[in-house]
């Protein structure tokens, strides 16, 4: 799940930067994929029904070429296909793996590859046919056209902006539930206090619960309206009560009446980043730790969210808004680095909007105090980014404090405004002539 969220980051990030140039983005889809690893292992099988030599009906087969079911399969895959895009002069990202650059004089060309689905795009037609053509010549490849269809995630390209959508998923989950025919809600989650893990009876079919749980965080990829309410119910997974159902019903209630709802991205000229990030202090009834969340956006774009509950327990709300910081400064300096790779590297510092003066105070108070020996790791991480000038942490009122979303539950007028300001909003055909 991870590793699908980081690809889908990274595309999210590729689109921002294309809008802005209008290069066309092509889907490629490799056929029999672990059919063409190289395996550097000795692996031996039986020889199949079938096709048993008569002479030798006891010998075994050594493998020279992985198959499916072997756990060497993947690794040997992307091995063989990494060893042939660099050698057609491509560059692997240090940042994420599945990346690979290619500048040669005025051409440069981005490929992005998770397991047999493959997304490319090149600054002019002509570099595009030749990389295909090459990759086409070594691998059994098809050309899907242009990208609409990514891991499960729809994308649909109007002019300079583009809207990914999970609508189909988001309506199967509503089946699943046998829920097609309920009432929808204005909001994922209530404004009341978070549910204990001992809340209410034992739930009689837990499986079912889980079931929907996991289906649902994939399906924050595109709405990251639903990921504070997602991870609120993913917590209980190990013993989930009947209160616990009611809020993941209440979550499909909400899906229900907007699964037409995407992610929108656009074009922008700007591609400063900035941040914003919120903690709720000590908002675990069972183990008092606090849930931390944050948004990073580049120029309109919502580009990376989370909503995670701290793995410590802080002793102060600074302490708590603090990690929060750290948490969003670590993301920050990912983004920083992939985007130097891509050859476009941040001259300004990025801002980091935190509506806590004591977690803001602490990022540039070189003054070490005794109440925060505790957390000095997070301390020194912050202080160096901001010394460096890569970061900025500044105050922004709880009203605006967009990260609020992935923190807690909230008012339908407040929920509403955050939610447009994440750029969660119908499809762009509805809205077309607007």
């Amino acid at each position: 799940m991870v590793e699908i969220r980081k690809s889908v980051l990274i595309a999210g990030k590729l689109s921002v930067r294309l809008l802005s140039q209008s290069w066309p983005i092509h889907q490629l889809d490799v056929t029999n994929a672990f059919l063409h690893g190289n395996l550097t292992e000795t692996v031996y099988m039986y020889q199949p029904m079938g096709f048993r030599h008569r002479d030798y009906p006891n010998h075994v087969c050594r493998l020279k070429k992985s198959l499916y079911g072997l756990k060497q399969a993947p690794t040997a895959w992307y091995q063989r296909f990494t060893d042939f895009v660099t050698s057609m002069g491509f560059e692997q990202s240090r940042c994420d793996n599945s990346l690979f650059t290619y500048h040669y004089g005025g051409d440069i060309a981005y490929l992005l590859i998770y397991v047999d689905d493959i997304i490319l795009t090149t600054s002019t037609d002509s570099l595009r046919v030749k990389l295909m053509g090459s990759l086409a010549a070594e691998f059994a490849m098809k050309d899907l056209g242009p990208l609409s269809y990514f891991l499960g995630i729809t994308v649909s390209r109007i002019g300079q902006t583009m809207f990914l959508s999970q609508k189909s998923y988001a309506l199967d989950i509503v089946n699943r539930a046998g829920m097609s025919s309920c009432n929808p809600v204005s909001t994922p989650v209530d404004t009341k206090p978070k549910l204990a893990a001992s809340s209410g009876t034992l739930f009689e079919d837990p499986t079912l619960y889980r079931s929907l749980a996991g289906a649902l965080q994939y399906l924050t990829f595109t709405r990251p309206d639903i990921s504070y309410a997602v991870q609120q119910i993913c917590i209980h997974m190990h013993r989930p009560s009947v209160d616990h159902w009611q809020a993941l019903k209440r979550i499909i209630r909400y899906i229900q009446g907007t699964a037409d709802y995407g992610l929108t991205l656009s074009s922008c000229s700007d591609i400063s980043l900035r941040a914003y990030t919120d903690a709720d202090w000590a908002g675990c009834p069972d183990t008092r730790r606090s849930t931390s969340g944050y948004c990073v956006y580049m120029g309109p774009n919502l580009l990376s969210w989370s909503s995670k509950r701290q793995s410590t327990i802080s002793r102060s709300s600074a302490e708590a808004e603090y990690r929060a910081v750290a948490n969003v400064v670590a993301e920050i300096c990912w983004l920083r680095n992939l985007l130097l790779e891509l050859r476009r590297p941040l001259s300004k510092a990025t801002l980091v909007y935190c509506d806590n003066i004591s977690a803001i105070y602490l990022s540039s108070n070189p003054v070490q105090h005794q109440r925060t020996k505790h957390i000095e790791l997070d301390i020194h991480f912050v202080r160096e980014q901001v010394q460096r000038g890569t970061i900025r942490v500044l105050h922004t009122p709880t009203r605006l404090q967009i990260a609020d979303i992935f923190t807690k539950g909230l008012p339908r007028v407040l929920f509403d405004d955050f939610r447009s300001s994440l750029n969660i909003r119908p499809p762009l055909a509805s809205t077309a002539g607007v």
